[in-house]
């Protein structure tokens, strides 16, 4: 059974630094996407990022340049490095591992992170 874990959230300072990590368990199939997504009070659930499993990125246009996704050589951690944050990145965290049917899609339940100015 595949599990996702979050951790790394944090209450930081705007202008602080954040590296969030997501630990998959029970993987059997690795050409997989993993995705960091986030949610504010009130809003909807937003794409931040998300790595391929050669190592191609995505970002979404309000984190490009400030926050970097990784992964492990091992494929089953993704982290999320997030620099210059902003109090408007207050959000909980949630990471995602997807792609075709031998990934299937699993999300973690989250880590929260809040920026205050």
């Amino acid at each position: 059974r595949v599990q996702m874990v979050e951790s790394g959230g944090a209450s930081v300072q705007a202008g602080g630094s954040l590296r969030l990590s997501c630990a998959a368990t029970g993987i059997t199939y690795y050409r997989c996407d993993m995705s960091w997504y986030r949610q504010a009070p009130g809003k909807e659930r937003e794409f931040v990022s998300n790595i391929n499993y050669v190592g191609s990125t995505t970002y979404a246009d309000s984190v490009k340049g400030r926050f970097t996704i990784s992964q492990s050589n091992a494929k089953t951690t993704v982290y999320l490095q997030m620099n210059s944050l902003k109090p408007e990145d207050t959000a909980m965290y949630y990471c995602k591992l997807s792609g075709n049917n031998f990934c299937g899609t699993f999300w973690g339940q989250g880590t929260q992170v809040t920026v205050s100015s």
